[in-house]
């Protein structure tokens, strides 16, 4: 899909030098970190990135679109090298600049989305990486280093994000992977009023991701669930969302029906370069990741994407306020 903007080189550099001023390190003082941002948001970042991010907040709230894309946006311009074993704490050790995160704190901010991290899960991280772990190598996760079906982030899971926003640190131009998004409506759109409302009903479970039961062996599967709620938003994970036991025969045929749904619905895809930004709405839509061309597998293992979950807006944040660890707005015991 086209980028709705693309700051200019002159854009781009003004942008990063106004989030290079912030030295907080947001891995080891989140709250000083998004309190430097604010006080940068409040005295006025240039006006290409805020005239672009009040165009964005307009068009999810009218419900235009809640997929988009931004080109050559600041990132930091020296990048560490990641291993693939724990990419997680070289980061810690070696990056010592933070234009890419205070670029999505920044961004969260202007589109009135507060981010949102899981204690249980990096540690608490507000901005994570997605890319390859070796553990992961072949697994349905994002920090695989194959393709993933059509889902929601932690489909499973009581607490989803509104909105995932990726940022493009380090995507090697050789190789070919894109993301695609399924708008809800779209599903809809190819579904019959009578599969449709099968789907509105809790007959439907989700195994928990690997990540999480890494974290919690406990963790099987979610409790029963729709698949369809609100207007078009979704809670699904293709080959894993499955009918509970307790199933009449009628939800496996509107299961049947949505997977058909899914390859027939209109996609939007994106390959995401080093300083795109791409977000798009989780909870009303499904994304996937595909592989269209792969040259040189450990070059392709070497994409690294900065990522950040959001909440729709203050509203959805404060829901969850009984969730959150340590009195940190957004870190979600969940």
């Amino acid at each position: 899909m086209q980028p709705i903007h693309t700051f200019s080189d002159t854009e781009r550099d003004d942008i990063r030098a106004a989030l290079g001023a912030i030295t907080v390190d947001p891995y080891r003082d989140y709250l000083g970190f998004t309190a430097a941002v604010a006080a940068l948001v409040r005295d006025g970042l240039p006006a290409p990135l805020v005239k672009v991010a009040d165009q964005i907040r307009g068009e999810r709230e009218s419900g235009h679109s809640d997929v988009h894309a931004l080109r050559n946006c600041p990132v930091d311009t020296e990048l560490p090298t990641l291993s693939h074993s724990n990419p997680q704490v070289d980061k810690y050790a070696r990056k010592k600049t933070y234009v890419g995160e205070a670029f999505l704190a920044a961004f969260g901010l202007l589109t009135t989305t507060p981010l949102l991290a899981y204690a249980t899960r990096f540690n608490g991280d507000f901005f994570t990486d997605v890319f390859a772990i070796d553990k992961y190598f072949g697994k349905q996760t994002g920090y695989s280093d194959g393709e993933l079906v059509f889902h929601n982030d932690r489909t499973a899971h009581p607490v989803r994000a509104d909105f995932i926003t990726l940022l493009g640190m380090r995507c090697p131009a050789e190789e070919m992977t894109y993301t695609a998004f399924i708008d809800g409506r779209s599903l809809l759109a190819n579904l019959s009023a009578d599969e449709e409302a099968v789907l509105r009903l809790p007959h439907f479970v989700t195994p928990f991701d690997v990540v999480s039961k890494d974290n919690n062996n406990s963790l099987t599967e979610s409790a029963p669930h729709v698949i369809f709620e609100n207007d078009h938003s979704i809670r699904y994970l293709d080959s894993h969302t499955t009918v509970s036991r307790t199933a009449p025969p009628e939800a496996k045929d509107a299961l049947l029906a949505l997977k058909s749904a899914l390859s027939r619905a209109e996609r939007k895809r994106h390959r995401i370069l080093e300083g795109d930004l791409f977000t798009f709405a989780n909870q009303d839509g499904l994304h996937n990741r595909e592989l269209i061309e792969v040259v040189d597998v450990e070059r392709s293992r070497s994409r690294w994407l900065l990522k950040t979950y959001a909440f729709r807006d203050q509203a959805a944040a404060d829901h969850h306020t009984d969730r959150w660890i340590n009195g940190i707005p957004g870190l979600v015991g969940d």
